[in-house]
């Protein structure tokens, strides 16, 4: 591994069928006012909701609600929510359900005691909290962002149609703890759950596709990429293997926890692109990622070439008998493709709402990021966005 780095992750993790039991754990290590944070009310129909309220009651905490996130946070609904906890004065803030409840409670928490507009100084300029942060724990119920164990907080401004994500330096934004239970996840729909799946699949992919070093980052990359791909064909077929699930969830976490990004330069086109599409349609972020990524890799895969190739024989088992590197790469992603159509993943930004008349707006709206093997121009963006939309591009434009 080269370069030098640093490693921190203060958040302790409580995993499996009774670990909602550790909340009366974690609970008086905090002030009486809590905040509870929750999405469009699903938890409230499978049960959640109530057990929750009662640990809550059952010690001492005195609790105002921030119901409604959706699955892009906006920057309204930001603004309701630190309204909401500075009025309660809140101690802990509380997240149940998927990442983005639990990426909007970080960005809660940075914004609550901020004096300056927390979009122009955390989303715009970048900028790290320079007051005191609010601590956050977070109940997961849906898996895929790996936000219960990491520092990152992304909110779409619908004004001006940008998703951006803000992954903050310092560990102490990082949620206090989170409780992992896998049975909460078997309620979702089948399309929430493989969007799931391929968000996790894509976050390791980011950080695998950068480099050139011999990197034992990339070795656990491939192992947790393995992994997922057996979990997630058990899952699609029975969605209520709890094995499989829990398999997911695990994954899910380790995939964007920072470990694997250690002496990484990482990528994260994909979701730029992805992020933009979300902005504009507000299509399901795991579906937005799908729907970029092939196009995205086939255009920057000579450019990668070694690490294509190894992509393809240690994570998709490709026999490279008798191929050239690149004839190996392209079956990887061809690999690739056929285990996202299994899933049933949407494959095309049209499917997701996208349009003709977007696509200068999207390639505007998309931050170009140089970790990966190839820095984009914005003629390059906006032609593998006309790929993801099915269009047939030139080969030599």
């Amino acid at each position: 591994m080269l370069g030098n780095f640093t490693y921190c992750n203060p958040t302790k993790l409580y995993f499996g069928d009774e670990s909602l039991s550790y909340l009366n754990t974690e609970l008086p290590k905090y002030g009486k006012n809590v905040v509870l944070i929750y999405g469009g009310g699903s938890i409230k129909r499978n049960g959640i909701y109530d057990e929750v309220v009662r640990i809550l009651k059952d010690n001492g905490k005195e609790v105002a609600e921030i119901a409604g996130v959706m699955p892009n946070p906006t920057l309204p609904k930001l603004y309701e929510g630190v309204a909401i906890a500075r009025k309660h004065q809140a101690d802990l803030l509380l997240a149940v359900g998927g990442g983005s409840v639990c990426d909007y409670a970080k960005a809660v928490s940075v914004s609550v005691n901020c004096k300056e507009d927390p979009w122009e100084k955390y989303y715009q300029r970048f900028e790290e909290p320079d007051c005191e942060t609010l601590p956050v724990g977070c109940v997961l119920t849906m898996v895929g962002t790996g936000s219960e164990m990491n520092a990152g907080a992304v909110i779409t401004n619908p004004e001006t149609k940008q998703k951006i994500g803000h992954v903050f330096a310092d560990e102490k934004i990082m949620p206090r703890f989170a409780i992992l239970n896998p049975r909460y996840t078997l309620t979702l729909p089948h399309y929430q759950m493989v969007a799931g799946i391929y968000d996790i699949f894509n976050h390791i992919c980011e950080q695998y596709f950068s480099g050139e070093d011999d990197n034992t980052s990339d070795y656990i990359s491939e192992g947790l990429m393995r992994s997922l791909l057996h979990s997630s064909r058990i899952a699609n077929k029975n969605p209520q293997d709890y094995e499989a699930r829990s398999n997911i969830m695990w994954t899910a976490t380790w995939a964007l926890n920072t470990l694997v990004a250690k002496g990484k330069s990482t990528d994260w086109m994909v979701h730029m692109l992805g992020q933009a599409v979300g902005a504009y349609t507000n299509a399901t972020h795991g579906m937005t990622l799908a729907a970029v990524s092939l196009p995205y890799y086939r255009y920057i895969l000579p450019d990668g070439l070694p690490k294509f190739r190894r992509f393809a024989v240690n994570v998709w088992d490709v026999d490279p008998a008798g191929k050239t590197d690149e004839q190996v790469a392209r079956e990887g992603l061809q690999a690739m493709e056929d285990w996202m159509k299994e899933l049933g993943l949407v494959m095309n930004i049209a499917d997701l709402g996208a349009t003709e008349e977007m696509l200068e707006g999207l390639a505007d709206a998309t931050l170009v990021m140089d970790g990966g093997y190839k820095v984009l121009s914005r003629d390059e963006i906006v032609r593998i966005f006309k790929e993801s939309m099915g269009q047939a591009v030139n080969p030599k434009a």
